[in-house]
């Protein structure tokens, strides 16, 4: 496939970074030449230097013969025109943009064939936001991640000593919970992945990937570790385009405050929200978290443009008693390097948006893409197609099917409903099916494997 990417900053370097690796001929263009130059002695691309939107630099990045154009520059309206141009002298056939500002998002009807030719809006606000209202309705999890629309969903949760799986094997959990459709797909043992069968045994400090319907999560949570107490108080550090949505889709069920340091910017979302104390001040600061009783904040989440400073006010704020932390960080180098004592969790906009892209790119019908691990890891929902003997994976028993290793059926979704997956489990015609994969270099034999029917060697 023939992508151009406009824009070379994190979001488009860590898209980049994913679809090299998955035989695409990439252009990037941006108007840095340092970066373009970088980018060029890392990866196999073309690069252009110039305005993303000029007609002109869309030619000579090969617009005329593209297959999909992703505009992910730091520039809404750049992103936007870049769009317009591109359907209107170029015809390319898929464009995706990246839209940052409420105030274009609130009116989705703009992003149609009438209006901005769009066809896939990403807006990584409101992905981070999805998944911080998730992670705040299972307190202590470390990942909820939504397939089939909500009806199954992938939890990553810590294996601490007190839950009653701990330390033994995992066939027990249907034991203990015989009318639980849960699958546990996964497990990270000191960073190391684990491809999990009933008699694998679950250890303190394991990092568990498990699939189960939204109704069933807290009960497989409580076999896992002790469940941690609702949440009711948050603060925030920032009150940019991430910190303002958050609030705003939290402060009716929670007591919210935002730290914001710019005086005007916290005056202006001071009065777009209703229900949210607004602080003027530095999420450093000690004796503004001490004044606002941030030993009794259930989630400090620093949300600011500065990894640096989100990370150094997580750390504060968990030093001064905040029950649990979370720093948002685009570096991935970051990331890795995060101590797990000193900030329970970090969250990824890169890796969010690197998902919401990959489903709009992945060949068959991939319906949901979520990036795991730092890139490392990804799960997928696939619906199948075709007919018993035509296609690869209808009408043939699970353990029958040739998956490669380190993938993992977790579960399967037909017609509303959730069905747990078994060795003789036999896949239909219109079934959701929910894959963990450890290795993504396997995606192309799966994208092959659902690509409808195909002639079986």
């Amino acid at each position: 496939m023939k992508i151009i990417i406009l824009g070379a900053g994190q979001v488009g370097s860590s898209v980049l970074a994913s679809l090299c690796s998955e035989d695409n001929d990439i252009v990037v263009v941006d108007k840095q030449t340092s970066v373009l130059r970088e980018l060029h002695d890392r990866f196999d691309i073309g690069t252009v230097q110039g305005n993303a939107a000029h007609p002109t630099v869309l030619k000579r990045a090969g617009a005329d013969d593209t297959d999909m154009l992703i505009a992910v520059t730091s520039d809404d309206e750049t992103n936007m025109l870049a769009c317009q141009i591109s359907h209107t002298l170029f015809n390319i056939p898929k464009k995706i943009a990246r839209v940052r500002a409420i105030e274009y998002l609130s009116y989705p009807e703009i992003f149609s064939k009438e209006g901005v030719p769009i066809d896939v809006v990403i807006s990584p606000e409101q992905i981070v936001t999805q998944m911080i209202e998730r992670l705040l309705q299972y307190p202590g999890a470390s990942q909820v991640l939504d397939f089939a629309e909500g009806r199954v969903r992938l939890v990553s949760v810590r294996a601490l000593t007190g839950g009653p799986l701990v330390g033994r094997e995992i066939r027990e959990l249907h034991q203990h919970m015989p009318n639980v459709h849960a699958r546990i797909a996964a497990i990270f043992r000191n960073a190391r992945p684990i491809i999990p069968n009933g008699r694998q045994t679950i250890e303190h400090g394991d990092e568990v990937f498990f699939m189960a319907s939204s109704e069933e999560i807290s009960d497989v949570m409580s076999e896992l570790r002790e469940l941690d107490k609702p949440y009711k108080r948050l603060m925030f550090a920032g009150g940019g385009h991430v910190g303002k949505r958050v609030a705003q889709a939290l402060e009716h069920r929670y007591q919210v405050k935002v730290i914001e340091k710019n005086a005007d910017r916290a005056k202006k979302i001071a009065g777009d929200l209703t229900n949210t104390v607004v602080l003027l001040g530095d999420a450093s600061d000690k004796e503004l978290l001490l004044s606002e009783n941030i030993e009794n904040t259930d989630i400090f989440c620093a949300i600011t443009n500065d990894d640096e400073a989100n990370i150094l006010s997580a750390m504060l704020a968990k030093r001064l008693g905040a029950r649990r932390v979370i720093s948002l960080v685009n570096k991935a180098a970051y990331a890795d390097i995060v101590d797990p004592n000193q900030i329970d969790l970090v969250i990824s906009p890169q890796q969010s948006t690197i998902g919401a892209l990959l489903r709009h790119i992945r060949k068959g019908d991939v319906v949901q893409v979520h990036s795991l691990r730092h890139g490392a890891a990804e799960a997928l929902e696939a619906v199948a197609h075709g007919t018993p003997g035509k296609s690869k994976v209808i009408g043939i028993p699970i353990d029958r099917i040739p998956i490669p290793p380190g993938v993992v059926m977790g579960a399967l979704v037909r017609d509303q409903e959730v069905i747990q997956v078994h060795h003789d489990t036999v896949i239909e015609d219109g079934d959701h099916v929910i894959m963990f994969l450890l290795d993504k270099k396997v995606i192309p034999i799966i994208e092959q494997m659902f690509q409808g029917d195909a002639s079986r060697s």
